[in-house]
């Protein structure tokens, strides 16, 4: 989450680093052994928002069952700050979103064409950096949505992003800061849809600042993720996008080959195989409406699934 489109520069400068060392086989400095348990630290990064620290702490929790001795880096930051740790070796796994990894490792943007899961995936795969992978991939979805009150929908009529274009002037948008400079931010929303907005706020990304920003009232249109649980309690209306500018965001673990074994791939395989978007929702909302910490709930999520 994150989870917009293009990064820019920044990115495009840290996919280029580390695709330099596509350079030769030994001057690779990211890959390494693949077979076997290995005995070495995987340190489990996390982007700056509570879906992306309850993933990595699950993906955490379900190495440490494994016998995996894991390190934590959490909260970390955007996609531009953890990819460059990903880069320098500080971490070495994260989760991370299909469509939106996609979109940030490839020129332009999302290929056109490539919305399914399965062909996100295939084009993915081929863009990720030489001593990166992708693992499975999850059914969990988490997209970023725009998003506004019911009295902001029925004022102005709004179903979908595409009615935003004859009202977005007079109207305050809400997200993090990137999302001024992404193409599923606000660069996309003009070229795609015409939308532009009278305002731009920086708060969050998806978080509780936009939420709450976009509840009292101090923005009119928000970026909230899709998971969210507030979008129910606070009866919130999510504009469709018919043009797809939001493409498929299914979650997965993007890993350094050199931290990869395969009781690694194991472990996080299985998780994998059991995130729903209906149950990561589930025990979201245990984050933010309960208030539990995200290692209570990862273990909860491991248990009531067979992984631990």
């Amino acid at each position: 989450m994150f989870r917009l489109r293009t990064l820019g520069a920044a990115v495009t400068g840290i996919s280029l680093a580390l695709s330099l060392t596509a350079c030769g086989a030994d001057s690779d400095p990211l890959a390494g052994d693949t077979k076997g348990t290995g005995s070495s630290t995987v340190t489990v990064g996390s982007a700056n928002f509570a879906e992306s620290e309850l993933l990595a702490e699950i993906y955490s929790q379900a190495l440490e069952a494994k016998g995996v001795t894991v390190k934590r880096q959490f909260n970390i930051g955007a996609r531009e700050l953890y990819l460059k740790a990903l880069q320098d070796k500080s971490i070495d796994l994260l989760p991370e979103y299909n469509g939106a990894l996609l979109a940030a490792l490839s020129t332009g943007g999302v290929p056109e064409g490539v919305s399914s899961p399965t062909d996100v995936l295939a084009a993915l795969k081929k863009v990720v950096p030489v001593g990166t992978e992708v693992l499975e991939q999850s059914a969990a979805e988490d997209k970023d949505t725009l998003t506004v009150t019911q009295a902001t929908a029925d004022k102005f009529k709004l179903t979908s992003i595409e009615d935003l274009k004859a009202v977005a002037p007079t109207l305050k948008v809400g997200a993090g800061p990137e999302f001024q400079e992404r193409y599923q931010g606000l660069k996309g929303l003009e070229s795609v849809y015409g939308v532009k907005f009278k305002e731009f706020k920086a708060l969050d990304a998806g978080g509780p600042l936009t939420m709450k920003g976009l509840v009292d009232g101090d923005i009119d249109v928000g970026n909230i993720f899709s998971t969210d649980s507030g979008i129910a309690t606070n009866k919130l209306v999510v504009l469709k996008d018919p043009k797809n500018l939001y493409t498929s965001q299914n979650v997965l673990p993007l890993i350094r080959t050199a931290a990869k074994t395969d009781t690694v791939a194991s472990a996080l395989n299985g998780v994998s195989a059991k995130l729903t978007t209906e149950n990561l929702t589930t025990y979201l909302a245990k984050i933010q409406v309960d208030k539990q910490d995200s290692a209570t709930v990862a273990k909860a999520f491991l248990k009531d699934n067979g992984l631990a």
